[in-house]
Formats: C-alpha cells, sequence, structure tokens
C-alpha cells in the first residue's frame, strides 16, 4: 500500500476493472467487505472480485496494493474459492448502501447512498465518512427525491433497521432502469431480510421478470417466502413455460394450491405443460406463440409481433392455423417469418406467403432433435404440434438453451459443456 494516506467513495469503486501487477486483467470489483467494530468505524478487509464465469472471490485488502477511483491493483494472488459472507463482516454495497440512517446532531432521517474509506498510515483501510440523502417532510420516493446530501463522520449517524421498506424503496427507485438479469444479479448478492424486504415491495411483473432470471433454487426460495394469493399472482406474470418449470419444483399439494388460485385460463396452460415429460419439446415450449389465420393481412400480423411483452425469439415467426387460434388450435398450416412480412405489401393475406415447407416438430420429440431442426434452419422459434397435426406452442432458440446449458448456467464457474440431451446434433 502507499504510504501516503487516500479516500475511496465505494460507489465509484463498483464495477471497476481489477488488475495484477503485470496489467492483465483479474476482474471486476463488486462489493468491499468490512468488519464491524462496535462503536468504532468498520475496518475494510478485502474487496469482491467477478473473476471470469462470474464467480464472486474475496481479495483480502493485504493484497490489494493501489486502490483508486481508477483502478485497484492487487498482488495477483487469488483464491478462486466463492466468497461466502461470515460473522461480523458486512457487505458495503449489499448491507449498508439504502439502509436507513438518522444524523445525530439535527435528528434528520435519511438513506446512505456512498460510502467513504480512509486508507491510515499502517495500510489499514477504514470507514470514515457516509454520505447521506436526507429526507424532507413528506412521504415515499417524494421525498427521498427531494431532501439534499450530506457527508457526515461515521460516529456522526445512528443506523438503523428502521425503513426497511423505505429502503427497499429507495432501491428500487434507483435501480428501475436495471434489466431483469441485472436485477436478479443484485439481489442474489443481498442478505436474506434486505432480499425479502425488495421482494415485497416489487410489483408483481417486475417480480416474475426477475424470477425467470434466477437459478432455480432461489425461484422456489423467493416464491416459498410469497403467501398463495401474490405467488399465484407472480405466477400469472411469468411466461406459461417458465411458471410449469417453477412448479415443477415445488412440492405437489403447493403446486396444485396455486394453480387453483391462477385465473384458470393461466392455469390451464401451465397444467399441459406440466403433463409433458421433461426433456420433450412440449415440456419446453411456450404455448402461447403468435398464431393468426391465412386470412389475415401482414398488416394484422406486423401489429401483433410489435407488442411489447412479446420477447425477440417470439416475435420473429407467426403461426398460421385454421380456427380455433388458441392452442390446441386447429390444423396447422406453416409459418411466415418477420423477414417475410417485411418485404411483404401490408394488404396481403398470410395464406399467400406462408412457408409450409418447413415441418413442425412433435410435442414428444426429444431436445437433440428439436436442436437439430432449429440449428439447420437457422430458426429462432419452431413450431410444435400434437399426434393430430393441431399447434400446441412454438420452441424459441431461449427456451432450448435454458436447457442445453448446464443447469446451474446463471451462476457457472467453469467453461462446461452443453448439456448432453442425447442424439447428435450433426
Amino acid at each position: 500500500m502507499s504510504p501516503n494516506p487516500a479516500r475511496v467513495f465505494v460507489a465509484r469503486l463498483l464495477g471497476l476493472d481489477v488488475f495484477d501487477p503485470l496489467g492483465d486483467r483479474v476482474g471486476r470489483l463488486r462489493d468491499v467487505v468490512v468488519i464491524a467494530r462496535g462503536q468504532r468505524a468498520p475496518q475494510g478487509v478485502g474487496i469482491v472480485v467477478e473473476v471470469p464465469g462470474k464467480r464472486r472471490v474475496f481479495v483480502p485488502m493485504t493484497r490489494v496494493t493501489s486502490m483508486d477511483q481508477f483502478q485497484v491493483i492487487t498482488t495477483g494472488l487469488v483464491n478462486l474459492r466463492r466468497f461466502e459472507q461470515r460473522g461480523a463482516e458486512m457487505l458495503v454495497l449489499g448491507d449498508l448502501f439504502d439502509l436507513g440512517a438518522t444524523i445525530l446532531d439535527d435528528g434528520i432521517q435519511g438513506t446512505v447512498e456512498d460510502v467513504a474509506m480512509d486508507q491510515q498510515r499502517n495500510g489499514d483501510w477504514l470507514v470514515s465518512k457516509l454520505f447521506i440523502r436526507r429526507e424532507t417532510p413528506g412521504r415515499g420516493l417524494r421525498s427521498l427525491r427531494r431532501g439534499g446530501t450530506v457527508l457526515v463522520d461515521w460516529d456522526e449517524v445512528r443506523l438503523d433497521a428502521r425503513g426497511g421498506t423505505r429502503a427497499a424503496t429507495h432501491f428500487l427507485a434507483s435501480h428501475e432502469d436495471l434489466r431483469p438479469a441485472d436485477f436478479a444479479d443484485a439481489i442474489q448478492e443481498m442478505s436474506d431480510q434486505r432480499r425479502l424486504e425488495v421482494i415485497t415491495e416489487l410489483q408483481d411483473e417486475r417480480l416474475a421478470d426477475v424470477l425467470q432470471e434466477l437459478p432455480e433454487d432461489d425461484q422456489v426460495e423467493i416464491l416459498s417466502s410469497l403467501d398463495n394469493e401474490r405467488a399465484a399472482d407472480v405466477l400469472e406474470e411469468m411466461d406459461p413455460d417458465d411458471a410449469a418449470d417453477l412448479l415443477a419444483d415445488l412440492p405437489a399439494e403447493r403446486a396444485e394450491e396455486l394453480l387453483q388460485l391462477m385465473e384458470p385460463d393461466e392455469a390451464d396452460d401451465v397444467r399441459r405443460l406440466l403433463q409433458y415429460d421433461e426433456g420433450t419439446a412440449g415440456s419446453i415450449m411456450t404455448p402461447v406463440p403468435v398464431i393468426l389465420p391465412p386470412e389475415a393481412t401482414v398488416a394484422d400480423a406486423l401489429a401483433h409481433v410489435r407488442r411489447e411483452e412479446l420477447s425477440p425469439a417470439l416475435a420473429s415467426a407467426v403461426f398460421i392455423c385454421r380456427p380455433p387460434l388458441e392452442t390446441p388450435t386447429g390444423r396447422y398450416l406453416g409459418t411466415v417469418h418477420i423477414q417475410q412480412l417485411l418485404r411483404s405489401a401490408p394488404p396481403e393475406q398470410l395464406g399467400s406467403i406462408v412457408d409450409r415447407g418447413l415441418e413442425p416438430v412433435s410435442d414428444l420429440a426429444p431436445l437433440h432433435e428439436v436442436a437439430h431442426a432449429m440449428a439447420q434452419y437457422n430458426l429462432n422459434s419452431l413450431a410444435v404440434v400434437n399426434d393430430g397435426g393441431r399447434l400446441v406452442g412454438a420452441v424459441t432458440v431461449d427456451d432450448l438453451l435454458d436447457h442445453l446449458l448446464p443447469e446451474d448456467w446463471r451462476t457457472h464457474d467453469d467453461e462446461a459443456p452443453l448439456r448432453k440431451v442425447g442424439g447428435s446434433f450433426g
């Protein structure tokens, strides 16, 4: 460490690259670990670094040779064991940011937005100051946004757990633009209590999006923490195939309770998916692709695929069927791809441009057969039919990848091969 005292603000460190002495990148800084010391200021004992493979590891401060607002340099010695928080350890981002605070001098309440750490002459790093957003009279987010900010010494503030809801609300306000996958990463780093507070404040639709980006164990844990009514509401907001996967991981009795509480139409879609054996096209398909009759026009189709809630993969094709148009449909006729829609005149009927040569897959087809067909024809989505030739759903490329990648791919550490699904892609 440099003999000259230095100060860093943790919020400005987050996401910085961490290097070894030769300038090779080790990873990215994701948090700072401090130790509580009673009434004394906490001491920084290390940093959490995300190394390739999205593994988060602990690097002790004794191995940090330089740390400023632009980069972090270490000795290069890194223990690749996954970081686990222990004992009196606190994560600055995970445990201190957004925590409720009372300024002792005037009693004004606020929220911790940043933490300053000063390097001592002996090389130790101590939490010295807190950057607080003060509240002004009012309620909810508006009061948080109106309040001014102040930098105060650590010993001039009382941190308290009151306002857990307020801290969660503040967190949501400052992270509302995060993609669901990034939001899922953020809540995985939280303590159990903090995560529960944030989940409680999330809207059902947002929670459903985030759940779909979490590992299965975390999905089950979060859904199990909700009362049955809210759990059913969240499942209704999820894609049917993701909801079915989640319910399959729950005890059968609880899963049935939740299905009974869901809207009948939503529950029916999920029940149909649960009937398929694992590893078949039917088990991973979505039962609600874009379906139109042959008499519909190109303009009609473009209006449907523009819907914001559609994933890019689902918006890439329209499936043409005889009525009824809800799965299982009438006879499946073929597919119209988005490129064909863009090349055709708006009044043209879909029946005149439908691709009838692309064979659908059976709902009982094994995944290697589905993967082979999608790879051979460079498809983002593929029609799935039952033995009567009726469309029952579509497999999208993201559905397929979720089941080809290792089960723990969201937190996977190594360069593992794709999950074996039988057969050959040749």
